[in-house]
């Protein structure tokens, strides 16, 4: 059911060498940048109307809108079961405790009597966030993407989620009633590249999408294509791949836990990722075991499950000990890491490149997925190594401020013209003679 890959018999390689020894699923962001070329640019052309049309066409409904009215929204809150309404207000709440802490504050540095530099943050003006509704509905995404945006004060906030056949055309009631739980009424029943191109370029009329500084929140191959073929046009917050768990555990963690871990990643996507690094035979064995039984009790077992654990992108690591594991787990750069060892807290101190760290067996993924307080929007495929998973500070832009006074530049004017000279940019030396009658005031 999942394969085995054993890095116990020779001292392990460095960077990339190590990186390609890892499993991976393929995500081929450059293959899918020419299939969403032409519908990017049809929205760019022709609108709404092509939105519409590509909705019909990839979600097999036919909308007489994209504007979801105020009404639908309100009907899907009444309408909510009541312990999913309780359970995302205490994720909602839980996650802004944690992103409200997050916000920045101006800070002005005094360089030198009468020079400063400011630090502003300043919020982006207008996000537009991306809501799955593929295989699973996604309401908790509507939260991780919301709530950063609201502390760190966005004005306008638009959220665009595929309409769904069997509710009319509307995306999923669940979605919109998060969206009314959150207070946002802007809400397009779109999806897939053509929603990302409608944010980029926005569509015509009254109830038209204005367009956006900034887009966030995952999606499939080809809305991460579309993000990159828009970055520039748009602000990105990343290429989202196929999601992804990486478990480091010895042999003190049990594998019921681990078992059910890897699943939960499973049961998402037949391209999702569920890695166990571990330095125990004996955990390796057990966890395999717990595997069949498991998945045999589960739901999706045919159509994600058993695919997404028996592909290339999923496998039990076997390594020496714990150093050479916390090596693999920074190598491989995991969205999301736990660590299930003795002295969690220790080791988990110790690891470099995940999207998030889940410590100790009380700490799964799940619950970060929902009710942690922290965001679940996270870097997939390896970007842990350099990016940063959704956050206040995603929606954020920090602008310096430069005030000096006649005498602060009269102190360094001298230290500016040498270096405008020394790279060959005289007129910038200028600039700076020219305010003091073409004579550079001498070194104090």
């Amino acid at each position: 059911m999942i394969s085995r890959i054993d890095l116990r018999g020779e001292t392990l390689p460095e960077g990339s060498a190590l990186r390609d020894l890892l499993p991976r699923a393929e995500f081929d962001v450059e293959a899918a940048l020419e299939k969403v070329r032409p519908i990017c640019e049809d929205v760019r052309h022709h609108g709404a109307a092509a939105v519409i049309d590509y909705g019909e066409k990839f979600d097999g409904v036919r909308v007489p809108g994209l504007r979801v009215p105020a009404e639908a929204i309100a009907r899907a809150l009444d309408e909510l079961d009541p312990a999913v309404r309780a359970a995302l207000e205490e994720s909602i709440r839980r996650a802004r405790l944690v992103h409200r802490e997050q916000r920045r504050t101006t800070h002005t540095t005094q360089v030198v009597p009468g020079g400063t530099v400011t630090e502003k943050w300043i919020p982006v003006e207008r996000v537009g966030l991306y809501v799955p509704g593929g295989r699973s509905v996604y309401p908790s995404s509507v939260v991780m993407n919301v709530v950063p945006a609201q502390e760190a004060g966005v004005e306008g906030v638009a959220i665009a989620s595929p309409p769904q056949k069997e509710f009319g055309g509307l995306p999923h009631p669940t979605i919109l009633a998060a969206c009314a739980l959150l207070g946002v009424d802007e809400v397009y029943a779109a999806g897939g590249a053509q929603a990302i191109a409608m944010f980029a370029y926005g569509t015509e009329g009254p109830e038209g999408c204005a367009p956006v500084n900034l887009v966030t929140g995952p999606g499939n191959i080809y809305v991460a294509a579309a993000k990159r073929l828009l970055k520039g046009r748009i602000g990105i917050d990343a290429e989202a791949g196929p999601t992804e768990i990486a478990i480091l555990a010895d042999s003190t963690a049990d594998p019921v836990h681990v078992a059910a871990d890897l699943i939960s990643q499973a049961e998402h996507d037949p391209m999702a990722a569920s890695v166990l690094v571990t330095d125990s035979d004996e955990l390796a064995a057990a966890t395999e075991a717990e595997l069949k039984t498991q998945v045999a009790a589960s739901k999706h077992v045919d159509d994600r499950i058993v695919p997404a654990l028996a592909g290339r992108q999923s496998a039990i690591v076997l390594v020496r000990d714990l150093a050479d594991g916390l090596k693999v787990v920074d190598a491989y750069g995991a969205e999301h890491l736990e660590i299930q060892t003795a002295d969690a807290a220790a080791v988990a101190d110790r690891v470099r490149n995940a999207g998030a760290i889940f410590v100790g067996s009380w700490a799964p993924v799940s619950l970060g997925d929902y009710c942690a307080g922290s965001n679940h929007v996270l870097p997939t495929g390896g970007c842990a190594c350099h990016s940063s998973g959704l956050s206040v500070q995603s929606f954020l832009r920090g602008v310096h401020i430069v005030d000096y006074t006649r005498d602060a530049l009269a102190d360094v004017a001298h230290h500016v013209v040498t270096l405008a000279e020394a790279e060959d940019l005289p007129a910038h030396g200028a600039a700076i003679k020219a305010r003091f009658g073409w004579k550079v005031p001498e070194n104090k």
